[in-house]
């Protein structure tokens, strides 16, 4: 392949599918579902040939920065661009953006890829020629689709009706279908030439300009205006807030997809999912003699075809069939797994109350750009959380008007500054910040730095952090 493809990764969404692991400060491609990579890292991995691919463009919401920027940078993957998202507008408004952005560097005539960042994919040698033809027929001037041969007919995903073989060895695209009731499944997959829209593009930048120049011109007018409004922000481009909230709220299936006569798909047999329910997460994982998937800590007695999650404790399953059981650190689902499309209905009766719309909206471990911390237990007057510190980084000098903390370490070396004094705090000693004092942590080490904290006062807030220096440029907690 002589013209190297650039991906533009999408990792933008907030979705709870996966809920309680899953929640919109910590959605999907920011956590390890199996493995020990975050579907975002794997997804960075799959386009980490240079000899393929250009360094991929990240675009996401402002508020995943920093979760982008030390996902890529803990596995080794260089990015050329992380553009931020003032506001949520769908993926049209979000491509469009990146194709102003990339055709600033690189010319209209670049080939772009277009990823979800939550999907997973067996990346073998089957993808790699779907890569191929997809790359041919983006040159030749095809915006173009990877369709997903059916192994099930599934009404969860949308699916694309396939027309001749065009030249490259693609196909025509002849028509998208929405996500159909299952009798409308089972009939396509009986007639033939249908496959699963699996939401990845391959084009030339230019064309889909003109593209969206022609039948979604305020996204284009709303996403150039953004980018070339935009600023720069350490390792982040900022898009104009005002530029970008001016564009409608549309996917790219709808404004240009389903529009445009230069389209082609490109069927492909390589293993895909978009893991939109706990119910694909155990399609794809290694089952038992008896069809279950473990995944954590678990004992089982007379369970069948069962998807066991644990991120907590030791979970015993007793005489079970047919059902998820997630448990996080601080909640648990039981359903049953052909019901776990709904879990999103669930989620918006939690999200509805006072007394549970934290578990939709916070993991118990958040990212900071300097590493970040677990709560391990929150009570009158007190928290305790568990701090990790990336080697060479440190957090922000500091002061709360409200409480005190206490600090433990129990891994690595500490430089604590108090008011004018710093100190080094080795592994099992501890040092006390009075409220009110100027103080910042840092870790001068080679390996991570983990803290125990136990914070205390009247009021444990996040917005009780007053900050002198920064070096992330955060103005708030």
């Amino acid at each position: 392949m002589s013209q190297k493809i650039i991906p533009v990764i999408m990792a933008g969404g907030k979705g709870t599918r996966l809920w309680p692991l899953s929640r919109s400060s910590a959605p999907k491609q920011f956590i390890q579902v199996a493995g020990d990579r975050t579907l975002f890292q794997a997804t960075l991995l799959r386009v980490a040939d240079r000899s393929l691919y250009e360094a991929p463009v990240v675009i996401t919401n402002q508020d995943f920065r920093f979760l982008v920027a030390e996902q890529a940078r803990d596995i080794g993957v260089a990015l050329s661009g992380i553009l931020l998202e003032p506001v949520a507008r769908n993926t049209a408004p979000a491509i469009a953006a990146a194709c102003a952005y990339l055709v600033e560097g690189f010319g209209e005539d670049a080939v772009l890829q277009l990823l979800a960042s939550d999907h997973e994919i067996d990346a073998g040698d089957l993808y790699l020629d779907a890569i191929r033809i997809a790359r041919d027929t983006a040159i030749s001037g095809k915006i173009v689709t990877f369709g997903i041969r059916p192994t099930e007919p599934a009404t969860g995903y949308g699916y694309i009706e396939q027309g001749d073989i065009l030249p490259t060895g693609a196909r025509e695209l002849r028509r998208f279908v929405e996500k159909p009731p299952l009798a409308k499944a089972e009939e396509m997959l009986a007639a033939g030439g249908f496959s699963w829209n699996s939401g990845i593009f391959m084009c030339r930048v230019g064309l889909l300009m003109n593209e969206l120049r022609a039948f979604a011109p305020v996204v284009l007018e709303a996403a150039v205006a953004a980018v070339a409004k935009a600023h720069r922000d350490l390792d982040f481009v900022r898009l104009d807030p005002e530029s970008f909230a001016a564009s409608p709220d549309i996917s790219i299936d709808y404004a240009v997809m389903e529009k445009t006569s230069n389209a082609a798909v490109v069927p492909a047999a390589f293993a895909w999912s978009d893991l939109g329910s706990w119910d694909a997460v155990w399609k794809l994982g290694a089952k038992d003699e008896a069809g279950n998937v473990v995944l954590g800590n678990a004992t089982l007695v007379n369970a069948e075809n069962s998807l066991i999650v644990s991120r907590a404790g030791h979970l015993a399953v007793q005489g079970v069939k047919d059902l998820a059981v997630i448990a996080s650190e601080d909640a648990v689902y039981v359903g049953r797994l052909e019901d776990s499309q709904d879990v999103g209905k669930l989620v918006k009766r939690l999200a509805a109350e006072v007394h549970t719309a934290k578990l939709t909206e916070t993991h118990p471990t958040s990212y900071r750009p300097w590493g970040g911390l677990t709560a391990l237990l929150d009570g009158d007057r007190f928290q305790v959380n568990r701090l990790f510190v990336l080697p060479g980084k440190r957090l922000s000098l500091q002061r709360h008007h409200h409480r005190a903390e206490h600090w433990v370490c129990v891994k690595g070396v500490a430089e604590v500054t108090i008011g004018d004094q710093v100190r080094l705090i080795r592994e099992n000693e501890s040092i006390f910040i009075p409220q009110g004092e100027v103080h910042r942590l840092h870790n001068p080490g080679k390996i991570p730095l983990e803290m125990v904290e136990v914070q205390t006062g009247a009021y444990l807030g996040q917005d009780d952090i007053i900050r002198l220096e920064d070096d992330y440029g955060r103005e708030k907690a």
